[in-house]
């Protein structure tokens, strides 16, 4: 057994062994390795642990130190200097005309290398470029080409599951993936459907390949000659999820649909297309009867509605039910803002005089015949609803009123 402690480099999802060397190392702590191209930074993704020699490359590599301030600012000053390196690297791609996209731009630790990451569709020319970014950053440049699937990894982004790119998240590499693997699962074969991102088969279709495999072990082929609780009949089509098939009878009518049974309720007499010439039919297999377990019923709880709660039951209760003498009465408005009672009006003397109309007018108290010292008494302003007058006669008031 080995001691040793697991880092991951920036961009990288796979994890490198390296020598603690004796020192406490904690998940997530900042260390500075030493590697093939130079001391680089790295983030532990696992402390001081012990694996067998097998899996460990010789020679192993040694942990220089944990990173202090000092190398935060350094790898800092680093990544402003990657950005700058890409624009210029874009400007001077266009002056030389090359048919070639870059894509990341990555410096050493130490700042003495630049890589430059970029993609292309065959083989370019760039020995003039190298001479001018060299005589620009003063540091050992170089250049690599990289495939589509590196592309997709470094630059990242959304699938069309919704989720971020698998290869930029916990693949350690790149899986072989075929156009079978589509097929073996009843997958669409539309390029559009089965295609991720960068324009190859998606990287899922490796995850349940080997789930497809065994059940397709277990299911009959499409065309098979099997027998069935209903008799015998060819598969159509399988569904190797379900575990189900669907069978085109022989005693079926001609519009009849297909029957679907499970894998236990079928024998498979042939499997695959051919003839039926001396296959005896075995009798008819049990059908598949679903096992239910029968839960006990438990007494209803009948809850009291908020309705009939005791603080409820003695609340006063609204006019427009009705009043106890058996009497409803209206509480609908009147357009004239008064309503008359019994179909009357109220009487002069249980008006109230101060009152001021809808013209700010105060409206003259009713007098009886006889207090003006014998003088008639005047007569009382007419009361208008609606712009109508409710004396006699319609129309609109004299202007001496």
């Amino acid at each position: 057994m080995t001691e040793v402690i697991s880092v991951r480099f920036r961009g990288g999802c796979k994890n490198y062994y390296f020598d603690p060397r004796g020192v406490l190392v904690k998940m997530g702590d900042k260390v500075i390795v030493e590697t093939a191209q130079g001391p680089e930074f790295a983030t532990c993704t696992e402390g001081n642990h012990e694996v067998e020699d097998s899996a460990v490359v010789r020679p192993l590599c040694a942990m220089l130190r944990l990173a202090t301030e000092s190398d935060c600012r350094t790898v800092e000053y680093n990544r402003k200097k990657e950005r700058e390196a890409f624009d210029i690297c874009e400007r001077k791609i266009a002056a030389h005309g090359l048919e070639m996209k870059l894509v990341n731009v990555s410096a050493s630790f130490d700042g003495n290398k630049i890589i430059f990451y970029f993609t292309a569709d065959g083989r370019v020319d760039f020995r003039e470029l190298v001479r001018d970014l060299a005589s620009v950053f003063r540091a050992r440049i170089e250049l690599r080409q990289i495939g589509v699937r590196d592309e997709a990894k470094m630059v990242g982004g959304l699938g069309i599951c919704g989720r971020p790119f698998c290869c930029s998240q916990f693949l350690d590499g790149f899986l072989p993936v075929s156009i079978k693997m589509a097929k073996t699962q009843n997958l669409s074969l539309n390029p559009t459907k089965i295609s991720g991102t960068c324009g190859r088969l998606m990287c899922c279709l490796k995850y349940e390949q080997n789930a497809y495999e065994d059940a397709a072990k277990r299911m009959p082929k499409a065309e098979s000659f099997v027998q069935t609780p209903d008799g015998p009949g060819n598969v159509k089509s399988v569904d190797l999820l379900r575990e189900t098939v669907k069978v085109s009878l022989d005693s079926a009518a001609p519009n009849e649909p297909l029957r679907t049974y499970r894998s236990c309720e079928i024998k498979v007499l042939r499997n695959g297309k051919g003839s039926r010439e001396g296959i005896e039919i075995p009798e008819r297999p049990a059908r598949y009867v679903e096992e239910r377990t029968e839960e006990p019923l438990e007494a209803p709880v009948f809850a009291t509605p908020f309705y009939m709660d005791h603080p409820l039951e003695d609340a006063p209760v609204r006019e427009k039910f009705g009043q106890e003498g058996g009497e409803s009465r209206s509480r609908r408005r009147h357009r004239g803002g008064r309503r008359s009672h019994g179909g009357q009006s109220r009487p002069a003397e249980e008006r109230p005089a101060d009152k001021k109309n809808a013209g700010g007018k105060q409206t003259q108290q009713a007098k009886p015949a006889g207090e003006s010292g014998g003088e008639s008494a005047k007569r009382r302003k007419p009361y208008y609803r609606g712009n109508r007058r409710r004396g006699k006669g319609g129309g609109t008031p004299p202007k001496g009123e």
